[in-house]
């Protein structure tokens, strides 16, 4: 699938007050936006290469943003008598992203034990959904405010823009299955344009904490 967007940021784990985006997607990110196309529980994909399109190129933004977020809980319990007061808790966050971006993802389905029917079915409703532009929800390049601005198959006349770049530990996967989450990383590197992903990460339990949030989120890209 080929998506481009105006903005994307695709935080890097070790940037923990600030967003400091990767230069590329990352393998999580793409699998987020394959399931806001076609997804069902009875599958996973598996991002196997991420080809870019464009030129990296940058943008730097700082914005006002509150540093908490009231419980449900207490609003629900306040009602009439609660009171936010935005101006007090407000901090300046700074944001460093990529504008003006396109990628071409090649991913794999893989069949979940459960599942009944033959993976060729999700295939071909993965490729009609893509080919004619349908989604469960609008896919996002790293953050929801990130809205893709255009996502369909892929364009043969499109080659992949000849880059090389390191761009260091990057986060593959992360195992919700387990508590606490698990995850697995790679050493990410840009050769021609073409980030290949290894089936099988490595794990590092001193990462684990920067993969996810205090609710088990993922931060690393972000899925969307």
């Amino acid at each position: 699938m080929d998506i481009a967007g105006d903005l994307a940021c695709f935080t890097r784990p070790e940037a923990k007050a600030e967003r400091i985006s990767y230069p590329m997607i990352t393998p999580s990110a793409a699998r987020g936006a394959l399931e806001a196309v076609y997804w069902k529980p009875e599958f996973t994909y598996l991002v196997r290469r991420i080809e870019l399109l464009k030129p990296i190129r940058w943008f730097r933004i700082r914005r006002n943003e509150v540093c908490s977020v009231p419980a449900l809980s207490t609003i629900i319990k306040q009602r009439e008598r609660f009171r936010y007061d935005a101006a007090v808790d407000r901090d300046q966050r700074f944001t460093l992203g990529l504008r003006d971006v396109a990628y071409r993802i090649h991913a794999d389905i893989e069949l979940r034990p459960h599942a009944t029917d033959p993976v060729s079915k999700y295939v071909a409703q993965a490729h009609r959904r893509i080919n004619r532009g349908a989604c469960f929800t609008y896919p996002c390049l790293g953050s929801r405010e990130f809205s893709a601005s255009d996502f369909g198959p892929p364009d043969s006349a499109i080659s992949p823009f000849p880059h090389n770049e390191y761009l260091g530990i990057m986060l593959l996967d992360v195992d919700h299955s387990v508590r606490p989450a698990r995850s697995t990383w790679f050493t990410a590197w840009l050769r021609g344009g073409v980030l290949e992903v290894p089936p099988e990460g490595i794990h590092d339990p001193s990462r684990d904490e920067h993969a996810t949030g205090d609710s088990g989120r993922v931060v690393a890209g972000e899925q969307c």
